[in-house]
């Protein structure tokens, strides 16, 4: 029974490669002899550029390699990677266009596109019970628009993606230091106090990482025994199976242990500041190519953003984890390239408006910051580490006859190597749930 599950997964997961180069094959020969041709230039160009993304995606899911996650195929996270390049394909074309040259071409996926924003004035009042209006709650009922639930749902997803409840937690409340920051460059950043550390960090963003954990819980505790969809008998353990395809197929639980190293901090403070960057870019990207929040393309790259960092930490965590990955991941690799792209196009589309000087006591906070992070750091992986090393001798020789060690032990090269194959076994498998995920 076994061997036949573990027959049809092998089938299901084949490329298909001649299918699919016979199917492309007849659908240019349709194209090219019974399709009727048209004379508009423009619906030509489109639909040729349209085809040449198709023919790259379709060569790319059956070449590239697999990605870190098997579920719900292989394919899919193979998608992910090929849509990735050509996204940033699109951004490295954009950013050899003038600005307005750039708001033009949006116009192709929306002719309503191509207009200024009316921006939301978020600050303002911030009483939160206004007893000189007839609504005395009319400014916290302002502020309870659709992107409440929005802030929500992204940081339970984005909490199902780090797998770390410190590591949400700094970013939620270092985000919000940053809207502080950078209030004079975006209106949408000006908001009331309470909306910042209330609705958004305690509410929105609290909640969706506290729910996020939660559902960590229960994804690390189920159990991953898979049984073929052919092999259940009953109909609605068919539908089971179907949907939990849409489950990862094994789970890892991320340590990231941030202090572990000092390459393993650096690598930390790069995560949360690349991490940032891309929750930046939303806000900047939206305003200098004038494309509203709720539009289809905006909620498009954050749903995108989501699949594509989930493999991307995947990788980061197993480059950081396992000593045998000796190599920076594929979606890591391009996920990085288009947060800078992304920056690098708001840089220059509106360079005035990135310029703009921060508040004084904001400035004055981060210098603090960053002179008292560089100094933890040195302490911690110099000062501390030097003080460790000098323990006296005789006090490093009781912690070893303390713990068994020393010339008294009982310790045989027997011993000594059994001790090493329970060890290597632990790590291979550790090794071997990181890549079967």
């Amino acid at each position: 029974m076994q061997m036949m599950y573990n027959f049809t997964i092998l089938a299901c997961l084949r490329a298909h490669t001649i299918t699919a180069l016979f199917i492309f094959s007849a659908i240019l020969l349709y194209v090219a002899v019974f399709e009727e041709p048209s004379l508009d230039t423009d619906y030509n160009a489109k639909r040729g550029l349209f085809a040449i993304c198709l023919a790259f995606l379709l060569f790319g899911v059956i070449n590239s390699p697999d990605g870190p996650f098997i579920r719900p195929h292989p394919v899919f996270w193979r998608l992910v990677l090929c849509m990735s390049i050509l996204y940033e394909l699109a951004l490295v074309f954009l950013l050899f266009q003038s600005v307005s040259d750039a708001r033009n071409l949006l116009k192709h996926f929306d002719p309503e596109l191509g207009k200024p924003l009316p921006e939301k004035d978020y600050g303002g009042n911030c009483l939160i019970y206004d007893s000189n209006h007839t609504n005395p709650w009319h400014n916290v009922e302002d502020k309870l628009d659709g992107f409440v639930m929005s802030h929500f749902v992204g940081w339970w997803l984005k909490t199902l993606i780090l797998r770390d409840w410190w590591l949400c937690t700094v970013l939620s409340i270092m985000f919000e230091i940053l809207e502080y920051t950078l209030e004079t460059q975006l209106p949408n950043f000006s908001e009331c106090w309470w909306d910042h550390w209330l609705m958004d960090a305690l509410l929105c963003n609290g909640g969706g990482i506290y729910v996020g954990m939660k559902t960590l819980n229960w994804l690390s505790m189920k159990p991953y025994h898979w049984r073929g969809m052919w092999n259940i008998p009953t109909y609605s353990g068919k539908l089971k199976r179907l949907a939990e395809q849409f489950t990862p197929y094994s789970w890892t639980d991320y340590d990231w242990k941030p202090t572990a190293s000092l390459k393993r901090w650096l690598a930390m403070l790069g995560v949360i500041s690349m991490f940032l960057l891309a929750e930046l870019n939303t806000f900047y990207l939206k305003y200098v190519m004038w494309v509203p929040p709720e539009h289809y393309l905006c909620l498009g790259r954050l749903a995108f953003f989501l699949f594509m960092g989930a493999a991307a930490m995947r990788e980061v965590f197993q480059y950081l984890d396992d000593p045998n990955c000796k190599k920076f991941g594929r979606q890591s690799w391009i996920i990085a390239a288009i947060i800078i792209t992304e920056l690098l196009i708001s840089m220059k589309f509106d360079f005035e408006v990135m310029t703009k000087p921060i508040p004084t006591h904001m400035a004055i906070f981060w210098v603090v910051g960053l002179i008292g992070l560089v100094v933890w750091t040195m302490v911690k992986f110099y000062v501390l580490k030097d003080v460790k090393h000098d323990i006296p001798e005789q006090e490093s020789s009781k912690v070893k006859l303390k713990n068994g060690g020393g010339s008294n032990a009982n310790y045989t090269p027997e011993n000594n190597n059994l001790g090493q194959k329970e060890e290597e076994g632990v790590r291979l498998r550790s090794r071997k749930s990181l890549r079967k995920e």
